[in-house]
Order: C-alpha cells, then sequence, then structure tokens
C-alpha cells in the first residue's frame, strides 16, 4: 500500500509530502469467513484495514520510519482482530543512491 505523508528530519521533508510503502504480514483467523464466503461485524476487513491505515498514515507527521512503523503495528493490533503484524514500511528515495530505505518490524503474541 503506497501512501502519502508528512515524514523525515529534514526542513523540506516538513513540507511535502512523501509515499511510504507498508507491505504487511497479519496473523489472522480466516476459517469463519472462509467457510461462510461472507464478512460479518467482528471479522477481520481489509477493506476496513485499508481505510483506516490511509487515514491515520496520510494525517501523520512523524520524523521517523521507524516511528510510523511502531505506530501503525500498535494500530492494527489494538483495532483489529489479528495475532501478529509483520511490517515492512519503506521509503522511496530517502538515501541519495538507494531505490528504497526502510524498516521491518514483528509485533504481536505469534513473534
Amino acid at each position: 500500500m503506497s501512501i502519502d505523508c508528512i515524514i523525515g528530519l529534514a526542513e523540506w521533508e516538513r513540507m511535502v509530502k512523501q509515499t511510504v510503502i507498508l507491505d504487511l504480514k497479519l496473523g489472522v483467523d480466516i476459517r469463519k469467513v472462509a467457510s461462510t464466503d461472507q464478512v460479518s461485524e467482528g471479522d477481520f476487513n481489509t477493506k476496513k484495514l485499508s481505510k483506516r491505515l490511509r487515514a491515520f498514515v496520510e494525517n501523520s507527521q512523524f520524523q521517523l520510519i521507524e516511528t510510523l512503523a511502531e505506530k501503525v503495528a500498535a494500530l492494527i493490533l489494538e483495532e483489529f482482530p489479528v495475532t501478529f503484524v509483520e511490517l515492512r514500511l519503506s521509503k522511496p528515495g530517502a538515501i541519495r543512491g538507494s531505490d528504497n530505505v526502510g524498516v521491518v518490524i514483528f509485533r504481536g503474541d505469534d513473534i
């Protein structure tokens, strides 16, 4: 998922939105929704997750991608029925000469 937000330490980075990329692996019990082929209230819902993450990240103004990664993982664990989060968060073009710079974190019970 690509999302534009204010992120970075430099003064110019505080004035312009930059793209961050979130790749997620989540521990989710999908047996119920898979067997019924329907998503009910209280079930894990990727559309709700996507909307919530987009709203959170777009409105964030962290300096470090590390901080954003921790906050995103905490939000997912607190608000969605998941047991663990593996989050790869990257910022394309953050360092001259590199395509991408990022972090990978693992949070939750099954980690």
